[in-house]
């Protein structure tokens, strides 16, 4: 078992707020670990648009975790830090040790090989997209659980080394990132990416979770385990990174 059932606490709370943020339509999630407080997961460029949607539930961040290291999905969470910082509230960024260089100083470098060169709509993307990114302030591994809540990381390299899915036994919710979408894959055509090691993942450890598991990915509709598992026909190269 991923996950144990004597954290049942969490789910007298549990909420998922689902906002879609910046020219790529990137998920980002509020998820509730408390009465007031939350953890939130890839927060993409649109940061405002993000602590108004907290705000307005009235949860408050405690941590920032990151599916992957791509820059549509960590676009906000400088803006976020700073935002909560002013108000005295300090806030842990965790991502996968495998993609740490996304974040921080290397990062303008290594995401804008993400998209194509001379191609003005790429250009515009990045200019859209990039902006300072924190660095992290730790890294968890497969089997780790997420501070304060009942979210256990499933290592699930393929789309990038460091990709990994979030998994809460108890509330029967998968956030997938860029691992796995509605009816596609993520993308595996960039040097750091195989799609064997995805494909291998997912039917070695994602697809024998519970089929009424609940996806939510990290860019389209959400799904399910038993819907994915049915139509495998996957398409790949979903979306622009």
């Amino acid at each position: 078992m991923l996950a144990s059932r004597r954290m049942n606490v969490y789910s007298l709370y549990y909420m998922v707020e689902r906002i879609i943020t910046g020219p790529l339509h990137t998920n980002s999630f509020v998820v509730s670990t408390g009465r007031k407080s939350c953890l939130l997961i890839d927060p993409g460029v649109d940061a405002e648009k993000i602590w108004q949607s907290m705000e307005r539930i009235n949860l408050t961040p405690h941590t920032i975790v990151f599916t992957h290291g791509h820059i549509d999905h960590t676009a906000g969470a400088l803006e976020i830090i700073e935002h909560y910082r002013e108000k005295g509230v300090e806030i842990r960024v965790g991502i996968h040790s495998s993609d740490a260089d996304y974040l921080g100083l290397n990062g303008e470098e290594i995401n804008r090989k993400l998209l194509p060169v001379n191609n003005e709509e790429a250009d515009e993307v990045f200019t859209q997209l990039f902006k300072p990114r924190p660095q992290a302030d730790f890294y968890f591994s497969d089997g780790d659980s997420l501070p304060e809540s009942d979210l256990q990381v499933i290592h699930t390299p393929g789309h990038t080394e460091g990709s990994v899915c979030f998994y809460s036994e108890v509330n029967s919710a998968l956030f997938t990132g860029d691992s796995l979408f509605f009816d596609a894959l993520g993308r595996t055509d960039y040097t750091s990416s195989n799609k064997d090691d995805l494909l291998n993942v997912l039917n070695s450890k994602i697809f024998q979770l519970p089929p009424e598991t609940r996806i939510y990915p990290g860019h389209g509709p959400l799904s399910s385990l038993e819907r994915e598992i049915r139509d495998d026909s996957f398409k790949t190269n979903h979306g622009m990174i």
